[in-house]
């Protein structure tokens, strides 16, 4: 992460609303909550939802956003589950959200367990802390009747992890063109704001061919044998280092045994960039190897019987934006008003990577505590002082929508 520079007349807005009544309360009460928010945090994060299969934990999360008196709240045709919370009619659009859905497969024991103070159990952090953060916002809002200018859209998406490949969040926007700006939850100390998205490109690749016995059949092409030489000729890509750009063979699949020719091999490969360009020019290269390594496995064994299949089955958007964004600033200023030393974040892949990539104001916020074993059996979170986190996007979105009679929304309209 690297130290930011806050614009003199936003972090002055950020003064004037820490003078406000409504807003000392508010954040008052968003701390006298965090035992409350954990608990909560816990109810979600033992309802399975892994990518996919998000339903259970979609209507309860409706049945709670309905509870908290939200406007509106539905699920749509992809599972997505929203409602809107409505400012007076002055100001813009602002989506405030987090994510439904696991990497644990179907099965997993998600029940938590506390130990030393900590809370462990999978997908706790990543994203329970961001689904709890939400309601903890809305909740104090509602509590204080707190007015704003622009109307907050609150909910959370499904397919963010993995092979979801951000299809709940590209559906939302494939359904809307009226939003101003958008704030993705995830876990993570509200020091961070991630404004620049890394997008990815993952394709699942088959090789077939004749297959056959080793020593009887000697000469026939090998499936294996030609994915291996894409994976040769793809390790020795030299990406550009600026803008990062990336790649991996993540797994290898195929043959029989050791004594078989193999009929057939698969690789999925993941390759990343924040330019868009530059991603796109990776692409091209490795279809290029892909189909080359057919070509000269089919030229060693003088056969045309090796066939290749690539098939994408992961499209994450790249998107980047100015620092001194509006909405970047808002949120970094908000840092800055909790006692925290604001810092942008790397790029990387959330929901926000989307609405970044349509041009649409859009960062990605921490939820507060401490976390760690992220994606594995052993996730855990420290909720020690995790209420910093909801304290600082309730005050980037107070600044961003504005709070009415104190300061005009920071977000734009963008029609």
């Amino acid at each position: 992460m690297s130290e930011a520079i806050l614009d003199k007349e936003i972090k002055k807005v950020y003064e004037s609303l820490l003078k406000q009544t409504v807003v000392k309360d508010s954040l008052t009460f968003i701390k006298s909550e965090n035992e409350h928010t954990l608990e909560e945090q816990i109810d979600l994060t033992e309802i399975p939802a892994p990518t996919f299969q998000e339903k259970q934990k979609g209507v309860e999360y409706k049945k709670r956003l309905e509870l908290l008196g939200l406007e509106g709240v539905h699920t749509d045709e992809t599972g997505n589950v929203f409602g809107v919370r409505r400012g007076t009619g002055n100001g813009p659009t602002l989506v405030v959200c987090a994510h439904l859905d696991t990497v644990f497969p179907e099965g997993t024991d998600v029940k938590t367990t506390r130990k030393d103070g900590k809370v462990y159990g999978p997908g706790i952090s990543d994203d329970g802390r961001g689904l709890t953060a939400v309601l903890t916002i809305l909740r104090t809002l509602q509590n204080f009747n707190v007015e704003t200018e622009g109307d907050i859209l609150f909910g959370a998406t499904v397919g963010e992890e993995g092979l979801g490949d951000l299809n709940g969040v590209k559906a939302f926007f494939n359904q809307r063109n009226d939003i101003d700006g958008f704030i993705s939850i995830e876990p993570g100390s509200p020091s961070r704001t991630i404004y620049l998205g890394t997008g990815s490109r993952r394709y699942s690749v088959t090789y077939r061919g004749p297959g056959g016995h080793s020593f009887g059949e000697f000469g026939l092409p090998s499936a294996i044998h030609a994915c291996g030489r894409a994976v040769a000729k793809i390790s020795a890509i030299v990406p550009p280092e600026d803008p990062k750009t990336t790649f991996t063979v993540g797994t290898i699949s195929g043959g029989t045994s050791v004594n078989t020719i193999a009929g057939e091999a698969n690789m999925l490969i993941d390759l990343r960039s924040i330019s868009p360009e530059e991603l796109t020019k990776l692409e091209e290269k490795v279809l290029g190897i892909i189909n080359e390594a057919a070509d000269e496995e089919n030229k060693r064994w003088d056969t045309d019987t090796i066939t290749v299949e690539s098939k994408l089955v992961g499209d994450r958007p790249a998107g980047s934006q100015s620092e001194d964004a509006p909405i970047v600033q808002a949120a970094l200023a908000a840092t800055d008003a909790v006692g925290y030393q604001p810092a942008l974040a790397g790029p990387t892949s959330t929901d926000s990577n989307v609405p970044i990539s349509l041009g649409i104001p859009a960062v990605t916020l921490g939820g507060g505590g401490q976390f760690g074993g992220v994606h594995t059996l052993d996730e855990y979170f420290d909720p020690t002082d995790s209420y910093y986190g909801p304290q600082q996007i309730l005050l980037t979105v107070l600044g961003l929508v504005g709070l009415k009679d104190v300061n005009k929304p920071l977000l734009k309209k963008r029609s």
